[in-house]
């Protein structure tokens, strides 16, 4: 066989579903059930009629393929790794060279570049640190930058991956072998599964690194490296972090068009797009985005704190850890947030008015002739809801949650990059100033709060409603959630991108501007609404257009140089859109004003 051949059948192999079908009998009904291992996890799902046969199909091609290989593979002498050579996984050579063939023509994250300097320019005494949560690119990004090395460059090149029961000794030893033996390259995948690694870390950039070795790090517990960063390597370290995927990396990277999908799955580098990654949607419904934050966020904050300091550094996760009962504390504060931003939604977007204007337009989209919507109460259905939450967050509060493990939670989500504050200010108090928490993985809030608001419509107290009821309040209010959520989006983004201004919700007595971007320096701002809507419609300026309010907020925050409605339609103004108006109001496309930034 040659190599060709066999790199075509390890790049079939990645395409490939892992694990196997079980059949399980449910008062005499036989099911089946896909399992298959992630992360040292097992996972369980389901498998309908129409899936079923097509993925047997793939596991048994799968398991043919491995096989196959497995026999070639006995059947060639390695003479450059032996079996007892290394103590970890090590890959070098042609093995190398398998590993990395599959990702060679992916399309690369904006964070590529900032690799490929640090392993080609002029640094030494540093390591470079890759970290974020799971699944966003990482090992990809390493083996992508080595399937562009030249012959000779890749001989010298190393990929290193780190298992549970390793240890730095481990470690050391190895990069010890292959130093001697002229390897200059090293890259080590999943380096934070080392209990000792916070502790030891210097030993990379003091001994390795300072000898010529270019080493590379990733990890998925990323406040293990924050940790490390402040102690054992300050100032020996460069620092990347993937957490944050950008609208504009999502759409370019995977190939995907649309805030509303950004909306659903943004996050990871795994919706399974034209252009990257496998198939595996991890926002796609409750169950695997629950286990997506246990084992990404969880298991990651508390595997960091149990190895730093040597258990020292719990605070008042003592009692809570002591009891195994942390991760499922963790787990249960995320969730209460996006909860909590559920109620928020209700509170505040979910109107009456808003709701009857909707009923409207789906008449119009659905030509019905009777408008279900107007037919029920908006206002008791609101508090309905609004009770039902408060209980089922009572019902789900499985260990007791208190106020200081809320805030210092928040400190590790904040500098995981999970969540950005978008501070909110109000023209009638500058001293008032408050923040709602903006998530930089939308696809986690949204699949929490959708499974949310679908379970409450079940709950026997909305009986009353027929199913075509309860369908369109749900599709209502799930279509609020993603107008909050854009909202989010377009703000956290703003923030992010303009480092040099100031980004913030203004309030005033009555009414807002959705975004204001104010630039100290230059004495400017520019005033924004943002629309979960692609029709221009007049009533949506008149803040904008609100002579007081424009005044009172130049008067604070400087000349006022535009004034926009970011919306999902096509990009245009409102005398463009055939509106008579005194002052024009430019209408920005979503998609295209984040792609911008």
């Amino acid at each position: 066989m040659t190599n060709e051949e066999y790199n075509k059948i390890i790049a079939e192999i990645e395409t490939l579903p892992t694990g196997g079908i079980t059949y399980k009998k449910i008062n005499g009904k036989e099911y089946a059930y896909y399992q298959w291992r992630e992360d040292g996890k097992q996972h369980t799902r389901r498998t309908k009629d129409e899936e079923l046969e097509q993925l047997s199909k793939q596991i048994e091609r799968r398991k043919v393929l491995q096989n196959l290989i497995k026999n070639i593979d006995n059947q060639e002498i390695n003479e450059e790794k032996p079996v007892s050579q290394f103590r970890c996984t090590v890959r070098i050579g042609e093995e190398l060279e398998r590993f990395v063939k599959p990702v060679a023509k992916w399309v690369k994250r904006e964070c590529y570049q900032q690799l490929h300097d640090y392993v080609y320019g002029d640094i030494h005494d540093r390591v470079y640190i890759l970290y974020g949560l799971r699944r966003t690119g990482k090992t990809t990004l390493i083996r992508q930058l080595i399937s562009e090395m030249d012959t000779s460059m890749r001989s010298k090149t190393v990929f290193i991956q780190i298992q549970d029961n390793k240890t730095l000794d481990d470690v050391n030893r190895d990069l010890k072998v292959l130093e001697e033996k002229g390897y200059r390259y090293v890259f080590i995948d999943e380096v934070t599964l080392m209990n000792d690694f916070i502790e030891g870390a210097a030993l990379f950039s003091d001994v390795f690194a300072a000898s010529g070795m270019k080493i590379v790090l990733s990890g998925t517990d990323s406040l293990g490296f924050m940790f490390t960063e402040d102690e054992e390597l300050y100032d020996r370290c460069i620092m990347c972090h993937t957490t944050f995927i950008p609208y504009r990396e999502f759409e370019r990277v995977l190939g995907i068009v649309g805030i509303d999908d950004f909306i659903r799955y943004g996050g990871t580098m795994s919706l399974g797009g034209k252009q990257y990654n496998d198939n595996a949607m991890i926002f796609a419904t409750k169950k695997s985005t629950d286990e997506y934050v246990d084992s990404a966020i969880a298991r990651n904050i508390q595997h960091s704190l149990k190895n730093y300091k040597y258990e020292g550094h719990f605070r008042s996760f003592r009692d809570l850890y002591e009891k195994n009962e942390l991760t499922n504390a963790i787990n249960r504060i995320v969730e209460d947030m996006n909860h909590r931003f559920t109620m928020e939604v209700l509170t505040r977007d979910f109107k009456s008015n808003d709701l009857r204007i909707s009923a409207s337009n789906l008449r119009k989209d659905r030509e019905e002739p009777t408008d279900i919507l107007d037919r029920i109460d908006i206002l008791k259905v609101n508090e309905m809801l609004k009770s039902l939450l408060e209980i089922k967050d009572k019902e789900e509060q499985k260990v007791e949650i208190q106020d200081s493990h809320r805030y210092e939670i928040k400190e590790y989500l904040d500098l995981l990059d999970l969540t950005v504050e978008i501070e909110s200010r109000w023209m009638s108090d500058y001293n008032r100033r408050e923040s709602r928490t903006a998530f930089s993985q939308p696809g986690m809030r949204y699949s929490q709060a959708e499974a949310l608001i679908k379970s409450l419509m079940q709950d026997d107290m909305f009986r009353g409603l027929s199913f075509e009821e309860r369908k369109r309040v749900t599709e209502r209010i799930i279509d609020e959630i993603k107008g909050r959520m854009m909202e989010d989006i377009v703000l956290l983004e703003t923030k992010l991108s303009k480092k040099n201004c100031e980004v913030f919700r203004l309030q005033f007595a009555i009414g807002e501007f959705d975004m204001v971007v104010f630039n100290p320096d230059e004495g400017t701002c520019e005033i924004y609404e943002i629309k979960h809507s692609k029709e221009v419609v007049p009533q949506q300026c008149k803040h904008l257009l609100d002579e007081q309010k424009c005044k009172d907020t130049e008067f604070r925050y400087g000349t006022i140089t535009g004034k926009y409605v970011i919306y999902r339609g096509a990009t245009t103004s409102l005398v463009k859109a055939g509106v008579e108006t005194q002052e024009d109001v430019a209408y920005l496309n979503v998609e295209e004003y984040l792609k911008a930034l």
